[in-house]
């Protein structure tokens, strides 16, 4: 457990005060921005209450404060951590991996990692574009609209959502959500042409994994030192 001094206190406070008030700023712009452009645009929205309107504005800002807050709040740990940049073997052989894929295999790849906030991001898009259609109708009440919105925006999540079951279900089969198998070359070929598949532990954490090294670099510290003891004891003799 690291003690930290009341400066760092002060200053992981500054942080996220300051990330706090970005944030606000942002989401009480984007959210005066969206209901002005809302209010010219959609009756459903312009028939709603003030009380109403001003919730949604200040729950944007709300929300964007929180969000900056907490990511500015990270970030300063990230500054402060010594091994922020340190990266085990299996990152970096998985990092060599990944740069030899075919542009479509690096999609496939990410949108099997980002797989939820793909859902999530489909669930806002189809709901802002149903809204954008069934909003011309003028023979629909703005309750009656958001229904209906929510069943179209519904349906297209429950096909992403079926997508993306299959992927966790191939990945559960095969292990991929943990581990993935990367072509490495052969450290016991000494012409380094043979390569070989090797398993590559994906972490669920930054640093859990560090120990695997940890014990290899102290293997191979113990190795050294038996083979001088060997090496020095051969030439006394």
């Amino acid at each position: 457990m690291k003690l930290i001094t009341p400066e760092e206190e002060q200053a992981h406070y500054n942080a996220v005060v300051a990330g706090g008030a970005i944030g606000g700023a942002i989401g009480l712009t984007v959210g005066c921005g969206g209901a002005i452009i809302a209010s010219r645009r959609y009756p459903a929205f312009r028939n709603l209450t003030l009380p109403f309107k001003a919730f949604l504005v200040t729950s944007t800002s709300t929300f964007g404060a929180i969000v900056e807050a907490d990511r500015w709040s990270m970030d300063f740990e990230r500054s402060r951590d010594p091994n922020r940049f340190y990266r085990t073997e299996d990152q970096k052989l998985l990092s060599e991996a990944r740069s030899k894929l075919s542009a479509d295999q690096q999609i496939l790849t990410l949108a099997r990692e980002h797989r939820y906030k793909i859902v999530l991001a489909c669930w806002v898009a189809s709901m802002a574009a149903s809204l954008s259609i069934v909003g011309r109708s003028k023979y629909l009440s703005a309750a009656q609209k958001i229904v209906q919105a929510r069943v179209y925006a519904q349906g297209l999540t429950l096909a992403v959502l079926v997508a993306t079951a299959a992927l966790e279900l191939g990945d559960a089969k095969s292990g991929a959500g943990r581990w993935e198998t990367v072509m490495v070359v052969d450290p016991n070929d000494p012409e380094h042409k043979r390569m070989i598949e090797k398993k590559i532990h994906k972490e669920e954490y930054v640093g859990q994994d560090l120990w695997k090294d940890m014990v290899a670099a102290e293997e191979r510290r113990l190795a050294t030192l038996k083979n001088e003891k060997e090496i020095s004891k051969a030439a006394t003799q």
